[in-house]
């Protein structure tokens, strides 16, 4: 297959040595003319130290040709990037693609899923019934680099899910589907930023016991706005649910959960962004999530205590307390 992969972060590269090596032809597009040639040429990433790019993936900072012929074309930049991105290639799309959103994010101003937001963009150029989907599950970069295995949901309709299923088949990622478009990528979204919530209470000095407790209440505040805003409820309880926010809390290749740990320590969030040098895709999810909670007048105080220190500055142990001290609610009703 002809597969384009727009965006050369680290996800976007690992998922084009994956694909390559399962024999498919990969183009990746940078936006930076300087990184595309710097790429092409060392065939490493700064932030991938022990991949090696294959020689057969092609990397350009072209738009007007990067999609001709492409029969996948998989969105792997930062979610906050997503709509001017698709905005951009508009103009350069002669073929009928399926569409995969590979970023983790909730647009800040709309609160909108990103698939609808590509669909939108798309629509407005003139392209209808684009056929899009979207993968996500517990998949960092760094151990996908590796070749160490992992698993995936491919979601959307049954026949462009399974097409998506079988351009992974024979690799390290074992590639299940999900016809919940929504749910998985509000599971996306949104465990960044719980998963923020749990490195805070790491930085605070707590323990295991605090971690999974956090997880579990964190996966059940996704859960209760995932099915007010009409997601199926099995997802939250597979990969790109519990499964993704269990890696994206603990790990530490996560971004989110280095963050965390880093603004539980004190640390003022530009400062740990910095520190982090990359996305923080919590922190750019954090306003819709809010923004959301609030729609759909749903009670989710760990997202709302990321937000009293996020833009509050207040302080993480007080939050701590605040959570700890709220009345005594039933489990399961």
């Amino acid at each position: 297959m002809n597969i384009t992969i727009l965006g050369s972060g680290t996800w976007g590269l690992a998922l084009a040595r994956v694909l390559s090596l399962n024999r498919h032809h990969v183009t990746v597009w940078s936006k930076f003319e300087e990184e595309s040639e710097r790429l092409s040429l060392t065939r490493k990433s700064p932030n991938l130290p022990e991949m090696v790019i294959p020689d057969a993936v092609t990397i350009t900072s072209d738009s007007s040709s990067v999609l001709s012929g492409a029969g996948f074309v998989i969105v792997a930049v930062p979610s906050v990037y997503v709509r001017e991105t698709i905005r951009s290639f508009v103009p350069h799309i002669h073929c009928n693609p399926v569409w995969i959103n590979a970023s983790k994010g909730i647009e800040k101003d709309s609160g909108m899923i990103l698939t609808d937001v590509i669909r939108e963009e798309l629509e407005a150029g003139g392209i209808l019934n684009a056929r899009i989907t979207a993968i996500s599950g517990p998949t960092h970069a760094e151990e996908v680099a590796m070749d160490l295995p992992t698993l995936i949901v491919a979601a959307g309709s049954e026949k462009d899910a399974q097409q998506v299923q079988g351009l992974f088949e024979g690799t390290c990622i074992r590639p299940y589907t999900n016809p919940d478009l929504r749910g998985v990528q509000i599971c996306g979204a949104l465990k960044n930023v719980e998963a923020l919530a749990v490195g805070i209470a790491k930085g605070l000095g707590y323990g295991d016991n605090t971690s999974a407790a956090m997880i579990t209440r964190g996966m059940e505040e996704i859960r209760r706005l995932g099915l007010a805003m009409g997601c199926q409820e099995r997802t939250f309880f597979g990969l790109a649910g519990i499964g993704d926010l269990i890696v994206t809390a603990t790990s530490s290749h996560s971004r989110n959960n280095r963050c965390g740990i880093l603004l539980g320590q004190g640390v003022p969030v530009q400062e740990a962004v910095r520190r982090i040098g990359m996305v923080v895709e919590g922190l750019n999810a954090l306003p819709a999530a809010v923004s959301l909670c609030r729609q759909y007048h749903m009670e989710m105080p760990l997202i709302e205590g990321v937000r009293r220190i996020v833009e509050e500055n207040a302080d993480p142990a007080e939050i701590v307390r605040d959570l700890m001290g709220r009345s005594l609610k039933k489990e399961i009703s």
